[in-house]
């Protein structure tokens, strides 16, 4: 059952991104990513993969070393658990940068790959995402000036 919630944990959050990439600009594309409730399943997957596994879940959390955190992804339920954290985390990231793009007026056609690789990595979608804000800003405030 764990490899089971472990496959489908991406694929509860892929409509998400689906919508965000390919449908930008439809009114219900952005009604549902200003909703946090788009990750409730991903949580419910979460949670019955990180309740047998709390014990391990806690240590790791509340007194983090490398060694503590290799046992609990050691773990199948735990490597599951800390997936679909990460799945959750990222839709919402996603999200945001969604929402943020249309107030500033981004081009979808800059944001899809954006959000692609928000999917794949996001931390590095996360950082040009901000580099394209703060240039999208300063863009703003010299124009306004």
């Amino acid at each position: 059952m764990t490899g089971a919630l472990f496959e489908i944990t991406f694929y509860l959050a892929a409509p998400f991104w689906l919508l965000m990439i390919f449908a930008p600009t439809w009114s219900g594309t952005a009604r549902v990513a200003a909703s946090p409730l788009t990750v409730l399943p991903v949580l419910a997957v979460y949670t019955v993969l990180a309740v047998p596994v709390f014990p391990e879940l806690w240590t790791a959390v509340s007194s983090p070393d490398i060694d503590t955190f290799r046992d609990l992804t050691a773990l199948a339920g735990g490597a599951g658990a800390v997936w679909a954290q990460v799945i959750a985390w990222d839709l919402l990231l996603g999200q945001w940068m969604y929402l943020q793009s249309r107030k500033l007026g981004l081009s979808p056609l800059l944001m899809g790959p954006l959000l692609v690789l928000t999917i794949l990595l996001s931390p590095f979608g996360l950082l040009l995402f901000l580099a394209v804000r703060v240039a999208r800003l300063r863009r703003r405030e010299t124009l306004a000036a």
